[in-house]
């Protein structure tokens, strides 16, 4: 028998928040009710699933915000101290692979983009006469 009574989340409470399409229709197949019931198991089963953080921060008021706050930053720190160095070698392998992919892209995108210009021009001309327009 539970000393506490449930605490549930109603997905129609997420929705009002503009989730990420994605997350909510996960959520959305995991609980068909309709409602999450709220524990850290729960939670913690579904971390790699959901962002939790941005839930914490439409979802908590000021006082549970600042617990929230104050125990996850030991938690992102070390996430970002060791993030850090395989992000700058990622930065200094992307850079030229980048300037050759834009170097390639550039010529094509620009030639898109004038048939593009090109395409609307003629099809809205032919329109507009078709229509009787000026």
């Amino acid at each position: 028998m539970r000393d506490e009574p449930l605490v549930m989340i109603r997905l129609s409470e997420i929705k009002k928040h503009d989730p990420c399409a994605d997350q909510f229709n996960r959520a959305c197949e995991l609980f068909p009710n309709g409602e999450i019931e709220v524990s850290v198991e729960l939670a913690q089963q579904f971390a790699h699933e959901f962002d939790f953080g941005w839930l914490a921060r439409k979802l908590l008021k000021a006082p549970a915000w600042a617990e929230y706050a104050r125990v996850t930053a030991p938690a992102w720190a070390e996430y970002a101290r060791v993030r850090a160095p395989a992000l700058d070698r990622y930065k200094r392998v992307e850079a030229p692979a980048w300037a050759e992919y834009e170097r390639v892209r550039a010529p094509a995108w620009a030639e898109y983009q004038r048939v593009m210009a090109a395409a609307f021009a003629m099809n809205y001309l032919k329109q507009a006469r078709q229509l009787g327009g000026t």
